[in-house]
């Protein structure tokens, strides 16, 4: 006989008695469905413990995974969009720039900074996907540009890290001139003989992939990874053809020789100091 028998039937508990678990609290992989704890999930530097599916993370999750002890200095933090082409959508630029600040906490879709990767020097800069789909614009152009220089200047390696839906269409003509200044900052570095390693995450597509994201010392990515210029659909529809299978996955690019190796994120930091230290 079971220690516990229930006498009363029908017990219902009242909606504002009832225990939920706090958000937050668990993790659920959008590809195997397994569900963990998201400190596990943290642990495993954003990636699934059961298939490894590599979760899409901001700058602040890979300054907090790559800087010795999350000790970085921010570089140009407070540089922010303005509006030369007066430009409406479904509203004025200026205040879609406003909403999204205030809902992401950022000024724009990149952030650059400046610290110890296992103790050797390096400047970062890390694409926000969450801005405006990480898309391209003036401002991104001018903080890449900013950290290459930095990078120049204090002969340090200099690591992009891409993540966008390509230029930002508010800003035009100025959206496309960044892949030319940021072109010209790395062959400047080139020149210079300091490393520039390029991390490719999902999604990497349009000017940025035709510009900077291709241009490393070394082009990288991680599991997975979108990369491309147009999106499958365009393709699919351009050319009247189904696609390879996995077609522009890291591992189908890899395979046509467009990137150098790929790798997991919770190896990412040995793996660059590794490589750092070679080319020093």
């Amino acid at each position: 006989m079971s220690w516990f028998t229930r006498k009363d039937k029908g017990i219902l508990t009242p909606t504002e008695s009832k225990r939920e678990a706090p958000d937050g609290l668990w993790y659920q992989c959008p590809s195997c469905k397994k569900a963990m704890h998201t400190r596990e999930h943290r642990l495993f530097a954003y990636t699934c413990s059961n298939c490894n599916y590599h979760e899409k993370i901001g700058s602040q999750e890979y300054f907090e995974l790559l800087f010795d002890q999350t000790k970085y200095t921010e570089l140009d933090a407070m540089l922010s969009s303005g509006d030369p082409l007066n430009f409406v959508d479904t509203k004025r630029y200026p205040d879609r720039i406003k909403a999204t600040e205030k809902k992401t906490g950022l000024k724009d879709a990149v952030r650059t900074a400046h610290g110890k990767v296992n103790d050797i020097e390096i400047v970062v800069s890390a694409m926000d996907f969450s801005f405006i789909g990480g898309s391209m614009g003036s401002v991104v152009g001018e903080k890449i540009a900013r950290g290459i220089d930095y990078a120049l200047a204090h002969k340090i390696p200099f690591l992009m890290i891409s993540k966008s839906g390509g230029a930002r269409m508010m800003e035009a003509g100025f959206s496309l001139m960044q892949m030319a200044k940021t072109s010209a900052k790395l062959a400047l570095l080139a020149e210079a003989g300091i490393p520039y390693i390029s991390l490719l995450t999902d999604p990497t597509t349009g000017g940025v992939t035709a510009s900077y994201a291709m241009l490393g010392d070394f082009n990288i990515s991680e599991p997975g990874a979108l990369i491309g210029f147009a999106g499958p659909r365009v393709i699919r529809e351009t050319i009247g053809k189904d696609l390879p299978k996995g077609f522009q996955s890291a591992e189908f690019v890899l395979e046509h020789g467009f990137l150098d190796f790929i790798v997991d994120r919770k190896d990412l930091k040995d793996k660059l100091s590794s490589l750092l230290g070679m080319l020093a």
